[in-house]
């Protein structure tokens, strides 16, 4: 892939996120202009990262076939602890999202319940922790 398709690809992608939002600043701001804006984005942004990863992975590959193997092995274990961090993580926020905006209303009311809300929402955190430590169990047998 040459310089000039890599910049025109990056301007691409900069460009596909810039102007649905610029359009959307500079008129009034609804709701229906949101969603347009937004399905604007969304589309343009994966079809750019849709057209770089096919002119990016259009080559050819020779690689030894024992190496290959070995290499496939520990990608599918980066894959593997990078999707065990980022899914914990995700479910573990929204887990916290719910957990802490209750036991902020809880609060408010009877502020003695405090000790009692703050174990909940540590509850919910422990959940990316044990995504984290998989990951690294997942990279310790690599």
């Amino acid at each position: 892939m040459t310089f000039a398709v890599k910049i025109t690809l990056a301007l691409a992608l900069i460009l596909s996120i810039a102007v649905p939002f610029g359009a959307f600043a500079a008129g009034e701001k609804t709701r229906g202009r949101y969603k347009t804006a937004l399905a604007t984005n969304v589309f343009l942004f994966f079809g750019t990262l849709i057209v770089s990863s096919a002119l990016m992975f259009s080559g050819n590959a020779f690689a030894a076939e024992a190496s290959a193997a070995g290499a496939s092995a520990a990608g599918w274990g980066y894959l593997a602890a990078a999707l065990a961090t980022g899914m914990s993580c995700i479910g573990g926020g929204i887990a916290v999202s719910a957990a802490a905006s209750a036991a902020l209303g809880a609060i408010s009311e009877d502020g003695s319940i405090l000790g009692k809300s703050l174990i909940f929402v540590g509850l919910a955190e422990g959940v990316c922790l044990y995504g984290l430590i998989i990951s690294f169990m997942i990279l310790g047998k690599l």
